[in-house]
């Protein structure tokens, strides 16, 4: 599998909807594009012609703001028509900036951050309770661990063993409005959450090959988060580590010379 073609195919259909529909949040989407990628093509059990299947893994988006990513990798895959990416972020269109449940392949609302894992730990118990096998897996934003609700769910799924749950923290080390050890010490973040009952694990979440290993790992008896270190505006050089990106819309002119760097011109 042609990791980096599908990953550059997928930035460059970001940077057009963003583009399209002035919408901000394109470097959280960038960040987020390799794992979003590894989970789709190779982690979950999914059935693009079926997305409400009883038996499929759910996936929650829980920094809902990376919605734009989500859409294209839910277009690859045949849930979403072409045509419905032109709509992204139109009045009374399905695709909102940020995602709902309306929308086919999309498991939960997640506007405001904090809410995706409690909600994961949900559909994890239910999982166990029904004598299901399908797991459960949420992205979270690194500044969205800034929210008590987080906390919470953390140490509900270790009182559960939530073995089936499996929590992917984007830490691209920034939030709207500044780094994001500066806003709140998240630092050891990864011991924090050791601290919370969890099997804790550090990966590059920009390798595609780390990734599908690491994903596909099952934890017996514990919930696992994945700290996956990145970057905000991944695959950009302009755009990479500038949180301006984090509100900007980018221009004709910076989209083509996006698509050269992405090998795509």
């Amino acid at each position: 599998m042609n990791w980096n073609l599908i990953s550059a195919e997928l930035r460059a259909q970001v940077l057009e909807l963003s583009h399209q529909a002035k919408a901000a949040h394109l470097a959280s989407a960038l960040s987020c594009i390799d794992i979003l990628a590894v989970l789709y093509e190779s982690i979950l059990a999914f059935d693009p012609k079926n997305p409400d299947w009883p038996d499929r893994d759910r996936f929650i988006l829980s920094k809902g703001h990376a919605a734009a990513g989500l859409y294209a990798v839910l277009a690859r895959k045949g849930v979403l028509r072409p045509s419905q990416l032109a709509t992204y972020g139109k009045a009374n269109s399905l695709l909102e900036e940020h995602p709902s449940p309306n929308l086919p392949g999309v498991e939960a609302a997640t506007g405001s951050l904090g809410h995706g894992l409690p909600i994961a730990n949900g559909m994890a118990l239910a999982s166990r309770i029904q004598k299901k096998s399908f797991r459960v897996y949420a992205l979270l934003s690194d500044g969205e661990c800034n929210e008590g609700s987080v906390w919470e769910a953390a140490m509900f799924a270790a009182r559960h063993k939530l073995s089936n749950l499996c929590a992917i923290v984007d830490f691209n080390k920034w939030q709207a409005t500044g780094r994001s050890q500066e806003v709140l010490a998240l630092d050891p973040l990864a011991d924090k959450w050791r601290a919370f009952g969890w099997a804790v694990e550090e990966i590059d979440g920009h390798d595609h090959d780390q990734l599908s290993t690491q994903l596909s790992r099952k934890c017996e008896g514990l919930p696992r988060v994945y700290i996956a270190h990145t970057v905000k505006g991944k695959g950009i050089s302009f755009m990479e580590d500038d949180n301006n990106w984090h509100y900007r819309v980018p221009t004709r002119d910076e989209i083509n010379m996006a698509r050269e760097e992405l090998g795509l011109e």
